[in-house]
Protein backbone atom coordinates (compact mmCIF):
# COMPACT_ATOMS: atom_id res chain seq x y z
CA UNK A 1 0.00 0.00 0.00
CA UNK A 2 1.59 3.29 -1.03
CA UNK A 3 0.67 6.14 1.26
CA UNK A 4 1.65 9.88 1.86
CA UNK A 5 2.94 10.75 5.26
CA UNK A 6 2.71 14.55 6.67
CA UNK A 7 5.63 16.14 6.27
CA UNK A 8 8.25 17.33 9.01
CA UNK A 9 6.39 20.75 8.82
CA UNK A 10 3.20 19.64 9.49
CA UNK A 11 1.33 20.87 13.15
CA UNK A 12 1.24 18.65 15.73
CA UNK A 13 -1.14 20.53 17.77
CA UNK A 14 -3.47 17.75 19.44
CA UNK A 15 -6.72 20.15 18.31
CA UNK A 16 -5.27 19.73 14.11
CA UNK A 17 -7.95 18.11 11.92
CA UNK A 18 -6.54 15.05 9.78
CA UNK A 19 -7.47 15.25 6.43
CA UNK A 20 -7.10 12.02 3.98
CA UNK A 21 -6.25 13.10 0.73
CA UNK A 22 -6.44 10.47 -2.47
CA UNK A 23 -5.45 11.32 -5.43
CA UNK A 24 -3.45 8.74 -7.97
CA UNK A 25 -1.23 12.07 -8.92
CA UNK A 26 1.76 13.00 -6.73
CA UNK A 27 1.97 16.35 -7.64
CA UNK A 28 -1.90 16.84 -6.69
CA UNK A 29 -1.13 15.10 -3.41
CA UNK A 30 1.78 17.26 -3.11
CA UNK A 31 -0.12 20.51 -3.54
CA UNK A 32 -2.85 19.77 -1.43
CA UNK A 33 -0.81 18.85 1.50
CA UNK A 34 1.51 22.20 1.15
CA UNK A 35 -2.02 24.05 1.18
CA UNK A 36 -3.68 22.74 3.76
CA UNK A 37 -0.80 21.87 6.44
CA UNK A 38 -0.16 26.07 5.83
CA UNK A 39 -3.65 26.13 7.57
CA UNK A 40 -2.30 23.91 10.57
CA UNK A 41 -4.30 20.66 9.19
CA UNK A 42 -2.20 17.32 9.37
CA UNK A 43 -2.45 15.56 5.92
CA UNK A 44 -2.24 12.18 4.66
CA UNK A 45 -2.19 10.72 1.16
CA UNK A 46 -3.37 7.65 -0.86
CA UNK A 47 -2.72 7.12 -4.44
CA UNK A 48 -5.84 5.11 -4.81
CA UNK A 49 -9.30 4.12 -3.60
CA UNK A 50 -7.93 0.91 -1.99
CA UNK A 51 -5.78 2.01 0.34
CA UNK A 52 -7.93 5.06 1.36
CA UNK A 53 -10.37 2.49 2.53
CA UNK A 54 -6.91 0.53 4.04
CA UNK A 55 -6.77 3.79 6.26
CA UNK A 56 -10.18 4.77 7.46
CA UNK A 57 -10.34 1.07 8.38
CA UNK A 58 -7.51 1.13 10.46
CA UNK A 59 -8.04 2.70 14.41
CA UNK A 60 -4.98 3.99 14.16
CA UNK A 61 -5.34 6.25 11.76
CA UNK A 62 -8.29 8.67 12.93
CA UNK A 63 -9.20 10.43 9.82
CA UNK A 64 -11.68 14.13 10.24
CA UNK A 65 -12.42 14.40 6.84
CA UNK A 66 -11.41 13.10 3.38
CA UNK A 67 -10.25 14.37 -0.09
CA UNK A 68 -11.90 11.95 -3.25
CA UNK A 69 -10.74 12.43 -6.63
CA UNK A 70 -13.14 10.63 -9.17
CA UNK A 71 -10.98 8.98 -11.53
CA UNK A 72 -8.36 6.67 -9.48
CA UNK A 73 -6.84 3.08 -10.94
CA UNK A 74 -8.82 0.15 -10.35
CA UNK A 75 -12.09 1.39 -7.89
CA UNK A 76 -13.37 4.77 -8.90
CA UNK A 77 -13.92 7.40 -6.41
CA UNK A 78 -17.78 7.41 -6.49
CA UNK A 79 -17.75 3.70 -5.51
CA UNK A 80 -15.32 4.64 -2.55
CA UNK A 81 -17.78 6.97 -1.77
CA UNK A 82 -20.14 4.84 -1.65
CA UNK A 83 -18.36 2.18 0.17
CA UNK A 84 -17.57 5.11 2.75
CA UNK A 85 -21.13 6.26 3.64
CA UNK A 86 -22.19 2.40 3.72
CA UNK A 87 -19.48 2.03 7.10
CA UNK A 88 -20.90 2.60 10.29
CA UNK A 89 -17.80 4.71 11.59
CA UNK A 90 -17.41 6.67 8.19
CA UNK A 91 -21.32 7.07 7.32
CA UNK A 92 -21.32 10.81 8.49
CA UNK A 93 -17.26 11.93 7.68
CA UNK A 94 -17.27 14.85 5.37
CA UNK A 95 -15.71 14.34 1.95
CA UNK A 96 -14.92 16.26 -0.97
CA UNK A 97 -14.80 14.57 -4.28
CA UNK A 98 -12.64 16.74 -6.84
CA UNK A 99 -12.11 15.54 -10.52
CA UNK A 100 -10.07 16.77 -13.77
CA UNK A 101 -12.64 16.17 -16.15
CA UNK A 102 -15.80 16.25 -14.43
CA UNK A 103 -19.26 16.15 -15.69
CA UNK A 104 -22.81 17.85 -14.82
CA UNK A 105 -23.66 13.92 -13.88
CA UNK A 106 -20.35 13.27 -11.66
CA UNK A 107 -21.04 16.12 -9.75
CA UNK A 108 -24.75 15.36 -9.13
CA UNK A 109 -24.00 12.03 -8.26
CA UNK A 110 -21.27 12.81 -6.13
CA UNK A 111 -23.59 14.92 -4.14
CA UNK A 112 -26.34 12.34 -4.11
CA UNK A 113 -24.23 9.89 -2.66
CA UNK A 114 -23.63 12.37 0.18
CA UNK A 115 -20.21 14.44 -0.95
CA UNK A 116 -20.11 17.24 0.84
CA UNK A 117 -18.78 19.41 -2.02
CA UNK A 118 -17.50 18.96 -5.68
CA UNK A 119 -15.03 21.05 -7.97
CA UNK A 120 -12.84 20.65 -10.84
CA UNK A 121 -9.15 20.93 -10.91
CA UNK A 122 -7.19 22.88 -11.30
CA UNK A 123 -7.90 23.26 -7.65
CA UNK A 124 -8.31 26.63 -6.43
CA UNK A 125 -6.55 27.22 -3.17
CA UNK A 126 -9.07 29.92 -1.55
CA UNK A 127 -11.80 27.33 -3.04
CA UNK A 128 -10.46 24.44 -1.34
CA UNK A 129 -9.75 26.33 1.96
CA UNK A 130 -13.16 27.51 2.06
CA UNK A 131 -15.10 24.17 1.35
CA UNK A 132 -12.33 22.51 4.16
CA UNK A 133 -13.90 25.05 6.35
CA UNK A 134 -17.14 24.80 6.25
CA UNK A 135 -17.45 20.96 6.08
CA UNK A 136 -15.38 20.67 9.12
CA UNK A 137 -17.40 23.19 10.60
CA UNK A 138 -20.46 21.20 9.74
CA UNK A 139 -19.41 17.81 11.69
CA UNK A 140 -18.39 20.40 14.15
CA UNK A 141 -22.07 21.30 14.71
CA UNK A 142 -23.44 17.29 14.55
CA UNK A 143 -20.78 16.57 17.80
CA UNK A 144 -21.43 20.36 19.27
CA UNK A 145 -25.80 19.24 19.07
CA UNK A 146 -24.80 16.04 21.00
CA UNK A 147 -22.85 17.76 23.54
CA UNK A 148 -24.80 20.87 24.71
CA UNK A 149 -28.40 20.01 23.20
CA UNK A 150 -29.47 17.94 26.81
CA UNK A 151 -28.27 20.56 29.13
CA UNK A 152 -29.52 23.91 26.79
CA UNK A 153 -32.98 21.83 25.99
CA UNK A 154 -33.23 21.16 29.66
CA UNK A 155 -32.78 24.52 30.74
CA UNK A 156 -34.08 26.90 27.54
CA UNK A 157 -35.63 24.62 25.46
CA UNK A 158 -33.32 26.61 22.64
CA UNK A 159 -30.30 25.21 21.43
CA UNK A 160 -27.05 27.23 19.72
CA UNK A 161 -23.21 28.28 20.13
CA UNK A 162 -23.67 31.30 18.63
CA UNK A 163 -22.70 35.26 20.73
CA UNK A 164 -26.41 36.62 20.48
CA UNK A 165 -28.00 33.05 21.42
CA UNK A 166 -25.19 32.83 24.51
CA UNK A 167 -26.46 36.38 25.46
CA UNK A 168 -29.33 35.63 25.44
CA UNK A 169 -28.98 33.01 28.19
CA UNK A 170 -27.12 35.32 30.12
CA UNK A 171 -29.96 37.62 30.30
CA UNK A 172 -32.26 34.97 31.19
CA UNK A 173 -29.77 33.91 33.70
CA UNK A 174 -29.81 37.49 35.12
CA UNK A 175 -33.71 38.42 35.17
CA UNK A 176 -35.35 34.91 35.59
CA UNK A 177 -34.92 34.87 40.16
CA UNK A 178 -36.39 38.40 39.92
CA UNK A 179 -39.79 39.68 39.94
CA UNK A 180 -39.31 41.95 36.47
CA UNK A 181 -41.19 42.54 33.73
CA UNK A 182 -39.54 41.42 30.97
CA UNK A 183 -40.86 42.67 27.29
CA UNK A 184 -39.30 40.39 24.86
CA UNK A 185 -39.05 41.60 20.80
CA UNK A 186 -38.31 40.18 17.81
CA UNK A 187 -39.06 39.07 14.32
CA UNK A 188 -41.74 36.22 14.24
CA UNK A 189 -40.83 32.67 14.18
CA UNK A 190 -37.21 33.67 16.18
CA UNK A 191 -38.16 31.97 19.52
CA UNK A 192 -39.99 34.40 21.64
CA UNK A 193 -42.18 32.27 23.67
CA UNK A 194 -39.34 30.04 24.52
CA UNK A 195 -37.46 32.65 25.95
CA UNK A 196 -40.63 33.13 27.57
CA UNK A 197 -40.96 29.48 28.81
CA UNK A 198 -36.63 29.79 29.71
CA UNK A 199 -37.86 32.19 32.30
CA UNK A 200 -40.32 30.95 33.89
CA UNK A 201 -38.77 27.80 34.26
CA UNK A 202 -35.96 29.19 35.65
CA UNK A 203 -37.61 31.53 37.81
CA UNK A 204 -38.72 30.75 41.30
CA UNK A 205 -42.14 30.20 40.00
CA UNK A 206 -41.36 27.61 38.20
CA UNK A 207 -43.38 24.99 40.03
CA UNK A 208 -46.68 27.66 39.40
CA UNK A 209 -48.39 27.93 36.24
CA UNK A 210 -47.41 29.29 33.15
CA UNK A 211 -50.40 31.09 30.76
CA UNK A 212 -49.74 31.86 27.51
CA UNK A 213 -52.48 34.86 25.93
CA UNK A 214 -51.92 35.86 22.05
CA UNK A 215 -53.72 38.77 22.20
CA UNK A 216 -53.89 39.34 18.23
CA UNK A 217 -56.08 36.00 18.69
CA UNK A 218 -58.49 37.39 20.80
CA UNK A 219 -61.29 39.41 19.51
CA UNK A 220 -61.64 43.31 21.18
CA UNK A 221 -64.89 42.29 22.41
CA UNK A 222 -63.66 39.49 24.33
CA UNK A 223 -60.53 40.40 25.38
CA UNK A 224 -61.79 41.38 28.84
CA UNK A 225 -63.23 38.53 29.42
CA UNK A 226 -60.71 36.33 28.50
CA UNK A 227 -58.06 38.10 30.83
CA UNK A 228 -60.21 39.04 33.77
CA UNK A 229 -62.63 35.82 33.56
CA UNK A 230 -66.47 36.79 33.97
CA UNK A 231 -69.64 35.67 36.09
CA UNK A 232 -72.72 34.08 34.84
CA UNK A 233 -74.97 36.27 33.09
CA UNK A 234 -72.25 39.15 32.72
CA UNK A 235 -73.35 39.31 28.82
CA UNK A 236 -75.07 37.07 26.46
CA UNK A 237 -73.59 33.78 25.98
CA UNK A 238 -72.23 34.10 29.42
CA UNK A 239 -74.18 30.77 30.44
CA UNK A 240 -71.03 30.05 33.64
CA UNK A 241 -68.72 31.40 35.49
CA UNK A 242 -65.22 31.58 34.39
CA UNK A 243 -61.90 32.61 35.59
CA UNK A 244 -59.93 34.59 33.43
CA UNK A 245 -55.93 34.50 32.37
CA UNK A 246 -55.11 36.56 35.44
CA UNK A 247 -56.61 34.35 37.63
CA UNK A 248 -55.25 31.12 36.40
CA UNK A 249 -51.69 32.42 36.04
CA UNK A 250 -51.97 33.73 40.10
CA UNK A 251 -48.76 32.11 41.48
CA UNK A 252 -46.68 31.60 38.11
CA UNK A 253 -46.18 33.79 35.03
CA UNK A 254 -48.45 35.33 32.21
CA UNK A 255 -47.29 35.35 29.54
CA UNK A 256 -49.11 38.06 27.02
CA UNK A 257 -48.20 37.57 23.57
CA UNK A 258 -48.62 39.97 20.30
CA UNK A 259 -48.86 42.40 23.51
CA UNK A 260 -48.49 45.38 19.92
CA UNK A 261 -52.02 44.06 18.96
CA UNK A 262 -53.98 45.09 22.10
CA UNK A 263 -56.35 47.67 21.85
CA UNK A 264 -56.29 50.69 24.00
CA UNK A 265 -58.82 49.92 26.30
CA UNK A 266 -57.59 46.77 26.93
CA UNK A 267 -54.60 47.97 27.88
CA UNK A 268 -55.78 50.33 30.07
CA UNK A 269 -57.26 47.72 32.07
CA UNK A 270 -53.91 45.75 32.01
CA UNK A 271 -52.36 48.53 32.93
CA UNK A 272 -54.48 48.81 36.25
CA UNK A 273 -54.17 45.30 37.07
CA UNK A 274 -49.97 45.42 37.05
CA UNK A 275 -49.96 48.42 39.17
CA UNK A 276 -52.68 46.98 41.82
CA UNK A 277 -52.47 43.50 41.55
CA UNK A 278 -56.05 43.63 41.97
CA UNK A 279 -58.63 42.24 39.15
CA UNK A 280 -62.78 42.35 38.76
CA UNK A 281 -64.65 39.91 36.70
CA UNK A 282 -67.07 41.28 34.29
CA UNK A 283 -70.11 41.59 35.69
CA UNK A 284 -68.96 41.44 39.09
CA UNK A 285 -67.71 44.46 41.61
CA UNK A 286 -65.79 42.21 43.90
CA UNK A 287 -61.69 42.23 43.67
CA UNK A 288 -59.89 39.30 43.19
CA UNK A 289 -56.25 39.93 44.36
CA UNK A 290 -53.57 37.84 42.32
CA UNK A 291 -49.84 37.31 42.24
CA UNK A 292 -48.67 37.22 38.61
CA UNK A 293 -45.43 38.11 36.92
CA UNK A 294 -46.16 39.62 33.40
CA UNK A 295 -43.86 39.04 30.01
CA UNK A 296 -44.47 40.00 27.67
CA UNK A 297 -43.38 39.91 23.45
CA UNK A 298 -43.73 41.28 20.43
CA UNK A 299 -42.89 41.87 16.82
CA UNK A 300 -44.12 45.20 16.45
CA UNK A 301 -42.09 48.48 17.07
CA UNK A 302 -43.49 49.75 19.77
CA UNK A 303 -42.04 52.46 20.89
CA UNK A 304 -43.35 53.79 17.07
CA UNK A 305 -46.02 52.72 18.52
CA UNK A 306 -46.23 54.95 21.43
CA UNK A 307 -45.43 57.60 19.28
CA UNK A 308 -48.24 57.40 16.90
CA UNK A 309 -51.31 56.75 20.00
CA UNK A 310 -51.36 52.99 19.59
CA UNK A 311 -49.79 52.44 22.62
CA UNK A 312 -49.92 53.89 26.00
CA UNK A 313 -46.63 55.11 27.20
CA UNK A 314 -47.25 54.41 30.43
CA UNK A 315 -47.45 50.18 29.89
CA UNK A 316 -44.67 49.90 27.64
CA UNK A 317 -42.60 51.22 30.61
CA UNK A 318 -44.29 48.96 32.79
CA UNK A 319 -43.06 46.25 30.34
CA UNK A 320 -39.97 47.37 29.65
CA UNK A 321 -38.30 47.06 32.52
CA UNK A 322 -35.72 44.34 31.38
CA UNK A 323 -35.81 44.61 27.63
CA UNK A 324 -34.86 41.30 26.11
CA UNK A 325 -34.15 40.96 21.97
CA UNK A 326 -34.76 37.39 20.36
CA UNK A 327 -32.10 37.89 17.34
CA UNK A 328 -32.95 36.82 14.45
CA UNK A 329 -31.92 33.62 12.71
CA UNK A 330 -29.79 35.87 9.96
CA UNK A 331 -27.43 37.40 12.79
CA UNK A 332 -26.83 33.79 14.28
CA UNK A 333 -26.37 31.97 10.98
CA UNK A 334 -23.89 29.27 12.61
CA UNK A 335 -26.28 28.15 14.91
CA UNK A 336 -27.88 26.41 11.19
CA UNK A 337 -26.58 23.26 11.22
CA UNK A 338 -27.00 22.66 15.00
CA UNK A 339 -30.79 23.94 15.06
CA UNK A 340 -31.13 21.32 11.76
CA UNK A 341 -29.49 17.87 13.24
CA UNK A 342 -32.20 19.01 16.13
CA UNK A 343 -34.85 19.39 14.30
CA UNK A 344 -34.16 16.14 12.50
CA UNK A 345 -34.22 14.34 16.18
CA UNK A 346 -37.04 16.24 16.90
CA UNK A 347 -38.80 15.08 14.29
CA UNK A 348 -37.77 11.42 14.45
CA UNK A 349 -39.27 11.24 18.38
CA UNK A 350 -42.47 12.33 17.65
CA UNK A 351 -43.02 10.23 14.75
CA UNK A 352 -40.80 6.99 16.40
CA UNK A 353 -38.52 6.73 13.45
CA UNK A 354 -34.65 6.81 12.91
CA UNK A 355 -33.19 10.12 12.74
CA UNK A 356 -31.82 11.14 9.22
CA UNK A 357 -28.53 11.91 8.54
CA UNK A 358 -28.13 15.27 6.23
CA UNK A 359 -25.62 16.02 4.37
CA UNK A 360 -23.17 18.60 4.46
CA UNK A 361 -24.21 20.30 1.08
CA UNK A 362 -27.73 20.31 2.48
CA UNK A 363 -26.54 22.39 5.67
CA UNK A 364 -24.60 24.22 3.58
CA UNK A 365 -27.27 25.59 1.27
CA UNK A 366 -29.24 26.10 4.48
CA UNK A 367 -26.72 28.52 5.66
CA UNK A 368 -26.56 30.31 2.43
CA UNK A 369 -30.50 30.86 2.79
CA UNK A 370 -32.00 34.23 3.91
CA UNK A 371 -34.86 32.88 6.44
CA UNK A 372 -37.31 35.69 6.50
CA UNK A 373 -39.19 33.12 8.59
CA UNK A 374 -36.55 32.93 11.25
CA UNK A 375 -36.04 29.00 12.70
CA UNK A 376 -39.82 28.48 12.40
CA UNK A 377 -39.13 28.08 8.89
CA UNK A 378 -35.81 26.16 9.35
CA UNK A 379 -38.01 23.35 11.41
CA UNK A 380 -40.96 23.75 8.59
CA UNK A 381 -38.29 23.19 5.71
CA UNK A 382 -36.07 20.04 7.72
CA UNK A 383 -39.39 18.58 8.91
CA UNK A 384 -40.63 18.64 4.85
CA UNK A 385 -37.14 17.09 4.20
CA UNK A 386 -37.48 14.47 6.66
CA UNK A 387 -40.67 13.35 4.95
CA UNK A 388 -39.67 13.62 1.41
CA UNK A 389 -36.22 12.02 1.52
CA UNK A 390 -34.85 8.24 1.55
CA UNK A 391 -32.11 6.97 4.31
CA UNK A 392 -30.49 10.27 4.32
CA UNK A 393 -31.02 14.03 3.50
CA UNK A 394 -29.35 14.96 0.16
CA UNK A 395 -29.08 18.13 -2.41
CA UNK A 396 -31.97 16.70 -4.24
CA UNK A 397 -34.25 16.68 -1.18
CA UNK A 398 -34.13 20.57 -0.47
CA UNK A 399 -37.40 22.10 -1.31
CA UNK A 400 -37.16 25.26 -3.73
CA UNK A 401 -36.35 28.33 -1.80
CA UNK A 402 -39.66 30.36 -2.09
CA UNK A 403 -38.35 33.85 -1.49
CA UNK A 404 -36.64 33.24 -4.49
CA UNK A 405 -38.06 34.79 -8.35
CA UNK A 406 -34.30 34.39 -10.70
CA UNK A 407 -35.58 33.57 -13.78
CA UNK A 408 -35.83 37.81 -15.09
CA UNK A 409 -38.50 38.32 -12.42
CA UNK A 410 -38.33 41.19 -9.96
CA UNK A 411 -35.52 40.47 -7.28
CA UNK A 412 -37.12 38.84 -4.14
CA UNK A 413 -38.88 41.25 -1.20
CA UNK A 414 -36.17 39.69 1.26
CA UNK A 415 -33.48 41.09 -0.79
CA UNK A 416 -31.92 44.00 0.35
CA UNK A 417 -31.95 47.61 -1.61
CA UNK A 418 -28.37 47.95 -2.01
CA UNK A 419 -28.20 44.28 -3.59
CA UNK A 420 -30.98 45.40 -5.88
CA UNK A 421 -29.28 48.81 -6.42
CA UNK A 422 -25.97 46.62 -7.77
CA UNK A 423 -27.72 44.30 -9.69
CA UNK A 424 -29.27 47.02 -11.35
CA UNK A 425 -25.25 48.43 -12.16
CA UNK A 426 -24.42 45.35 -13.13
CA UNK A 427 -27.07 43.96 -15.79
CA UNK A 428 -25.68 46.25 -18.39
CA UNK A 429 -22.29 44.99 -18.10
CA UNK A 430 -23.17 41.42 -17.94
CA UNK A 431 -24.88 41.99 -20.85
CA UNK A 432 -22.13 42.97 -22.64
CA UNK A 433 -19.57 40.45 -20.57
CA UNK A 434 -21.92 37.42 -21.90
CA UNK A 435 -22.74 38.09 -25.76
CA UNK A 436 -24.76 34.52 -25.54
CA UNK A 437 -27.43 37.07 -23.24
CA UNK A 438 -28.21 38.83 -27.15
CA UNK A 439 -27.86 36.04 -29.71
CA UNK A 440 -26.59 32.58 -29.71
CA UNK A 441 -24.05 32.06 -32.78
CA UNK A 442 -24.49 29.06 -34.98
CA UNK A 443 -23.74 25.65 -33.26
CA UNK A 444 -20.31 25.01 -34.07
CA UNK A 445 -19.62 28.43 -35.15
CA UNK A 446 -17.82 30.83 -32.56
CA UNK A 447 -16.19 34.04 -33.36
CA UNK A 448 -13.69 34.07 -30.82
CA UNK A 449 -12.25 31.91 -27.87
CA UNK A 450 -14.27 33.86 -25.59
CA UNK A 451 -17.61 33.58 -27.39
CA UNK A 452 -16.68 29.66 -26.96
CA UNK A 453 -16.34 29.33 -23.52
CA UNK A 454 -19.43 31.67 -22.76
CA UNK A 455 -21.63 29.02 -24.27
CA UNK A 456 -20.41 26.48 -22.79
CA UNK A 457 -20.34 27.76 -19.57
CA UNK A 458 -23.91 28.79 -19.78
CA UNK A 459 -24.80 25.51 -21.40
CA UNK A 460 -23.46 23.86 -18.24
CA UNK A 461 -25.80 25.90 -16.04
CA UNK A 462 -28.58 24.88 -17.99
CA UNK A 463 -27.69 21.21 -17.99
CA UNK A 464 -27.37 21.82 -14.07
CA UNK A 465 -30.66 23.70 -13.69
CA UNK A 466 -32.07 20.98 -15.45
CA UNK A 467 -30.79 18.14 -13.43
CA UNK A 468 -31.54 19.73 -10.02
CA UNK A 469 -35.24 20.48 -11.07
CA UNK A 470 -34.33 24.18 -11.52
CA UNK A 471 -33.47 24.90 -7.88
CA UNK A 472 -31.40 27.84 -7.16
CA UNK A 473 -29.67 26.61 -4.10
CA UNK A 474 -28.95 23.11 -5.32
CA UNK A 475 -27.62 24.42 -8.14
CA UNK A 476 -25.59 26.50 -6.53
CA UNK A 477 -24.36 24.05 -4.24
CA UNK A 478 -23.53 21.81 -7.15
CA UNK A 479 -21.65 24.67 -8.93
CA UNK A 480 -19.68 25.51 -6.03
CA UNK A 481 -20.77 29.44 -6.51
CA UNK A 482 -22.52 32.06 -4.33
CA UNK A 483 -26.23 31.85 -5.26
CA UNK A 484 -25.90 35.46 -5.54
CA UNK A 485 -23.58 35.05 -8.86
CA UNK A 486 -25.75 32.40 -9.54
CA UNK A 487 -28.78 34.94 -10.31
CA UNK A 488 -26.14 37.11 -11.95
CA UNK A 489 -25.45 34.43 -14.31
CA UNK A 490 -28.38 33.40 -15.30
CA UNK A 491 -29.84 37.45 -15.76
CA UNK A 492 -26.76 38.09 -18.02
CA UNK A 493 -26.78 34.71 -20.04
CA UNK A 494 -30.65 35.67 -20.13
CA UNK A 495 -31.45 31.87 -18.94
CA UNK A 496 -35.54 31.13 -18.77
CA UNK A 497 -37.03 28.25 -16.71
CA UNK A 498 -37.52 25.29 -18.25
CA UNK A 499 -35.68 26.28 -22.00
CA UNK A 500 -33.85 22.78 -23.10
Amino acid sequence: MSTDTPSKEAPSAPTAKTILVVDDEKNIRRTLQLVLEGEGYKVIGAESAEDALAILASPNTPVDMAILDVKLPAMSGLEALERIRNEEPTRDMPIIVISGHATVNDAVHAIKLGASDFFEKPLARERVLVSVKNVLETALAKRTLAEVSREQLAKYEMIGTSAPVQKIFHEIEKVAPTRAGVLITGESGTGKELIARAIHRLSPRAEEAFVKVNCAAIPRELIESELFGHERGAFTGAQTKRRGFFEQAHGGTLFLDEIGDMDLVAQAKVLRALQSGEISRVGSEHVIHVDVRVLAATNKELVKAVENGSFRDDLFFRLNVFPLRSPSLRERVEDIPVLAFAFMQQFAKENGTKPKPIDEAVIQALVARKWPGNVRELKNVVERMAILSGDRVTIADLPEDPHESPFGEEEAAHESGAEEADDERTQESDREEHPASRAAPVPGQYATLREFREQQERKYIVDTLKLTGWNISRTAVVLGVERTNLHKKIRGYAIKRGEG
